[in-house]
């Protein structure tokens, strides 16, 4: 299933996804595997996926694709990743779709982060791609403050507060990585290794998960 975290602060973006995925195979076996959700997108940007295993695929193909074409600002990548990642999840479906019926299991979704040059006022942009209307159209949308998926309200209530408030980034860090080691603890499609991430003025930055 996979679980992102994702949240705006004035200093920047905290990502955290942890490292797990289920699939179904043909005869209807539940698999679990360990896959890297978290990729950057250049230096100044990054990409979390999450759902079928198939998208963690999809967002390591789409850092490859930034880099070769030099894209550094969101405001490039954002339409950019956008096409790519739908052309990406209907060739993943027309597959799929040979093999086993389309299940809702087989949904991918993807959080895109990054700095904006061309907003000084407003620098920090989150998006969320996902089939919001119905398969197999991907369609991506903006997100203010904080979001996750699958969603955990109270916890996006609980950052955005922080991130209203004027909370720094290393305080909303550590409650990301609290959140994300807490979740662990009952919800069984959520596991680690987790990967956490800070995208500022100066760019993309992996953090330490202890």
């Amino acid at each position: 299933m996979s679980q992102i975290i994702a949240c705006v602060t004035r200093e920047g973006i905290v990502l955290g996804v942890d490292a797990k995925a289920v699939d179904v195979d043909a005869q209807g076996n539940v698999i679990h595997s360990t896959v890297e959700w978290l990729h950057p997108l250049g230096t100044r940007a990054a990409v979390a996926a999450g759902g079928a295993p198939e998208g963690a695929e999809m967002a390591r193909l789409l850092s490859r694709f930034i880099m070769e074409e030099k894209l550094q600002d969101i405001s490039e990548i954002y339409p950019a990743a956008l096409s790519f990642l739908a052309s990406q999840f209907n060739e993943f479906l027309r597959k799929m779709c040979r093999v086993v019926p389309v299940d809702p299991m087989h949904q991918v979704h993807f959080i895109l982060a990054g700095v904006s040059a061309q907003d000084p006022d407003d620098p920090f942009k989150l998006y969320l791609v996902w089939t919001k209307k119905k398969q197999p159209q991907l369609d991506g949308e903006e997100i203010r403050h904080a979001f996750t998926v699958p969603r955990r309200m109270a916890l996006e209530y609980r950052l955005s507060q922080m991130a209203q408030r004027g909370a720094t980034v290393q305080e909303v860090l550590q409650e990301v990585r609290s959140a994300m080691e807490s979740l662990t603890w009952y919800k069984e499609e959520v596991g680690p290794p987790y990967r956490f991430a800070v995208l500022s003025k100066e760019g993309f930055q992996e953090v330490p998960s202890a």
